[in-house]
């Protein structure tokens, strides 16, 4: 063997990519989610804007899985949309699980800390979560139904008894509903995008897979690249079942940088609503804090962000950032959810 194929060997193959061009994402910047709108449309042409708000309502209740007073549209779409993708792969999911698992309480503190203020930087899809008004208006209950979701699709008997898939696909539907009410409500312009759109929801995805890779990276966390992709696959399994098309899933970590590096320089810009939701966040992390750490938060914020985006954002620079910074086992997020069984 000559000194080039010895070298040829040593080198890592480069994963391939696809680049996400703004033709692309303009394009998906006015898709919703056809499925799942067309049940919200069967509802209000049935029983109007009650129908949808009762819809809603159980939609919202986690501990209600019981279909049967539920009208046809709804059960249809749950039996039909239960499969997961073709290219799922289990080996790789129970892996992410697994890491899950060993790194609950550092994920936790990433989601609430870096992926959550990191979709209110995109000015446009803060106006839905806005004039939803479902996050300002009760930040700890949103932020406790983001955690028991993130840590429900990371229980295996949670994906063996189909719960995991059926909360997916309830959550799904409420998109569309709050899309729905959004469109409805005469203070939406389809300038910013069709409300809950596909570019909004693949930000989203990506914010709940490659951003809290990046947040373990920053860390320290020791992570394998195997961990990350199978990390990234998973969050991309879920992503599938709340109705984000498959040309917006990454296939790798390298797409998902691509992916990510678009939609930031589409999206991220200072906005009113953005300030407004990662103030309510940050007030309810702060409550969640002892009281001689109530700058962790802010701190731990700045520190996952950077400058630039936290000052987007109005984060405020806090004195003893640089003491706080990294104690992550000290600031539990989802504390009701952190002794669970995988």
């Amino acid at each position: 063997m000559d000194r080039w194929s010895v070298v040829h060997d040593m080198v890592k193959p480069v994963n391939p990519t696809r680049l996400f061009s703004d033709e692309l994402l303009d394009h998906y910047r006015q898709q919703g989610d056809a499925p799942a709108d067309s049940v919200i449309a069967s509802v209000a042409g049935e029983s109007g804007r009650d129908g949808v708000s009762a819809l809603m309502r159980w939609l919202g209740d986690t501990a209600d899985y019981s279909v049967a007073a539920q009208h046809p549209a709804v059960k249809a779409f749950l039996s039909n949309y239960a499969q997961l993708p073709d290219w799922a792969d289990p080996r790789r999911m129970q892996t992410a699980m697994r890491f899950f698992q060993a790194n609950a309480v550092t994920i936790g503190l990433t989601l609430g800390c870096y992926s959550l203020p990191y979709c209110y930087a995109g000015a446009d899809g803060a106006r839905v979560l806005w004039l939803s008004q479902r996050i300002h208006n009760d930040t700890r209950k949103r932020l406790e139904e983001t955690g028991e979701w993130v840590f429900g699709v990371m229980k295996k008997r949670d994906w063996e008894t189909g719960k995991a898939v059926l909360r997916t696909l309830k959550i799904r539907l409420m998109h569309a509903a709050v899309r729905w009410f959004t469109l409805q409500s005469g203070q939406w312009d389809l300038s910013w995008g069709y409300p809950v759109n596909q570019e909004d929801m693949a930000a989203t995805n990506l914010a709940f897979s490659y951003i809290v890779l990046r947040g373990l990276r920053k860390t320290g966390s020791a992570v394998s690249e195997t961990e990350e992709e199978a990390y990234l696959h998973h969050i991309n399994v879920a992503g599938y079942l709340l109705g984000v098309s498959d040309e917006l899933l990454p296939n790798n970590l390298r797409e998902a940088f691509h992916l990510e590096r678009s939609i930031a320089r589409r999206q991220f810009r200072p906005s009113e609503q953005g300030t407004g939701l990662t103030r309510s966040l940050l007030t309810a992390l702060e409550n969640l804090s002892p009281p001689a750490l109530r700058n962790l938060p802010a701190a731990q914020m700045r520190f996952f962000l950077g400058d630039e985006l936290a000052d987007l954002l109005h984060i405020p620079a806090v004195t003893l950032e640089t003491r706080l910074v990294g104690l992550a086992n000290t600031l539990p997020i989802f504390p009701k959810l952190l002794n669970y069984t995988p």
